[in-house]
């Protein structure tokens, strides 16, 4: 039986409480250590990129010049400009028939490079709704207007406010950029994907110009 005063016996008791008071003093410091360098080493979470505006343009003004396509002798300028609740346009395109009608619509892409105008491609429509009369409140393509209407000398103005659509600043609903394509054919505003408006007959690229 060991004796409690034995000198081994005090000796490992007092080795016990140095331990256990060493253990008390030096194991907050040590949690505290390893919280902080968690802290360091975690890299905090990204922030989200917001969306791009999509009732904001950033240009003021831009030009289509009309050059023809698919044999036609159609050409014509037209100016675009940020206006109210979207992009107004204003000019003179000619070479059509004496009274005649015409499709005009913002197709997605902007490449008049083909001799048809094709590579142009569909009617812009970053809303994926169908083709519809835009001046109507109904579904149709951002890029969708009503008719060109060529007057006795075959010369027609263009006076014409497209809405929910913006110039320059890379939103969905931007036109910069895009293509205004004249076709050979009236819309007839319900015929998907396009109206049925016949051949491509002029094609310009939107171009920012301030």
């Amino acid at each position: 039986m060991t004796r409690i005063d034995d000198p081994t016996t005090r000796a490992a008791a007092k080795a016990d409480i140095s331990i256990r008071d060493l253990a008390v003093r030096v194991l907050p410091w040590a949690v505290a250590s390893i919280v902080v360098l968690a802290a360091c080493t975690t890299a905090p979470p990204p922030k989200p990129t917001p969306p791009a505006d999509t009732s904001t343009s950033t240009a003021q003004e831009g030009r289509a010049n009309l050059a023809s396509a698919s044999g036609s002798l159609v050409s014509g300028t037209v100016t675009l400009k940020p206006m109210g609740d979207g992009v107004h346009l204003t000019g003179t395109v000619g070479g059509f028939a004496a009274n005649s009608h015409h499709g005009i619509h913002v197709h997605e892409k902007g490449d008049c490079s083909s001799a048809d105008a094709s590579s142009a491609g569909g009617h812009f429509n970053p809303t994926a709704d169908p083709h519809g009369r835009a001046s109507r409140e109904a579904p149709h393509h951002a890029g969708d207007m009503d008719n060109l209407v060529a007057d006795g000398d075959g010369v027609a103005q263009v006076n014409i406010h497209m809405h929910g659509v913006t110039l320059g600043g890379g939103a969905a609903n931007d036109i910069a950029g895009k293509a205004l394509v004249v076709h050979a054919a009236p819309d007839d505003y319900a015929s998907q994907p396009s109206g049925n408006s016949g051949a491509r007959v002029a094609c310009a690229v939107i171009t920012v110009t301030r």
